[in-house]
C-alpha cells in the first residue's frame, strides 16, 4: 500500500528511458527480456531449454536467469539494493515471471537468505519479496526454510573467498520434502557459489529436487 502511495505522490522515472510514471516501463522491460539469451545460469555458456550447460556439474537440475548485469537491469537492481527503492521488487518479479516457465503447482519458492545487517540497513529483504511476489502472482508455496550461518558479505571478495563463505553460509530449518521441486531465489549470480552450497543444504535436508533462478548475472573480472 506504501509503493502505491508513493507511486502517485512521487513517480519515479523509469530507470530504462527515464519516462515518468514507473520504476521500469514496458518497453525498458521488453528490451531486457528480449535480450534474454537462453545460456547456462552457471557459466553463461549457451545451454539447453534446462539453463544448465553440459559443461558444468551443479547440484540444481534447472536454472533461469533474466540476463547480464548491464545497463537498465543493472540501474534497476542498483537502486533496489542501494538506494531503497523498496518498490523494485515489482519489476523485478515480472522479469522472474516472464522469464521462467510454468511450473508444477506443488513448486515451493524459497529465498535466499539475506544476512541480517542488510535488512537492517535497507528496511527489508530484498531477495524475499521478490520470491513473495513472483510465488504470489504464480500461485505456489512459499517458504523461508534456508538459514544464513555467517555475516560474511560477499562484495569485493574475490572467488576464493567467495566459494569458501558461501560454503558455510547456510543451513536448513526443517526437513524438506522429496515429493516436490524447489524454486530457489537469488538476486545476483556470480560464482554460482550461494545457489550451489545453498542447494546443497537443501538437499542435506530432503529435497530431492532443486531448481535455481536468478535476476541477473555478473561475472567477476
Amino acid at each position: 500500500m506504501i509503493d502505491d502511495l508513493l507511486a502517485i505522490l512521487a513517480p519515479h522515472p523509469c530507470y530504462g528511458c527515464g519516462k515518468i510514471g514507473t520504476l521500469l516501463c514496458d518497453n525498458c522491460k521488453y528490451n531486457i527480456i528480449n535480450e534474454y539469451a537462453n545460456s547456462c545460469i552457471a557459466c553463461g555458456k549457451l545451454a539447453g531449454n534446462e539453463g544448465v550447460c553440459r559443461s558444468c556439474s551443479t547440484p540444481y537440475v534447472r536454472g533461469w536467469c533474466i540476463g547480464e548485469r548491464t545497463n537498465e537491469l543493472q540501474m534497476l537492481i542498483d537502486g533496489y539494493k542501494f538506494q531503497y527503492e523498496r518498490a523494485a521488487y515489482r519489476p523485478l518479479a515480472d522479469l522472474l515471471l516472464n522469464c521462467i516457465d510454468q511450473l508444477p503447482g506443488n513448486t515451493v519458492v524459497v529465498p535466499i537468505s539475506t544476512i541480517s545487517s542488510h535488512i537492517r540497513q535497507r528496511g527489508y529483504d530484498h531477495t524475499y519479496l521478490i520470491a513473495r511476489e513472483f510465488a504470489r502472482r504464480r500461485g505456489l508455496k512459499l517458504q523461508r526454510p534456508l538459514l544464513r550461518l555467517t555475516k560474511s558479505t560477499q562484495r569485493n571478495a574475490n572467488r576464493a573467498t567467495r566459494i569458501a563463505q558461501a560454503k558455510r553460509a547456510f543451513c536448513v530449518s526443517q526437513k524438506l520434502s522429496h515429493a516436490v521441486p524447489y524454486l530457489l531465489i537469488d538476486d545476483v549470480i556470480t560464482t554460482g557459489s550461494t545457489l550451489t552450497y545453498a542447494t546443497l543444504a537443501m538437499k542435506a535436508a530432503g529435497a530431492r529436487e532443486v531448481w535455481v533462478a536468478a535476476i541477473a548475472r555478473q561475472p567477476l573480472d
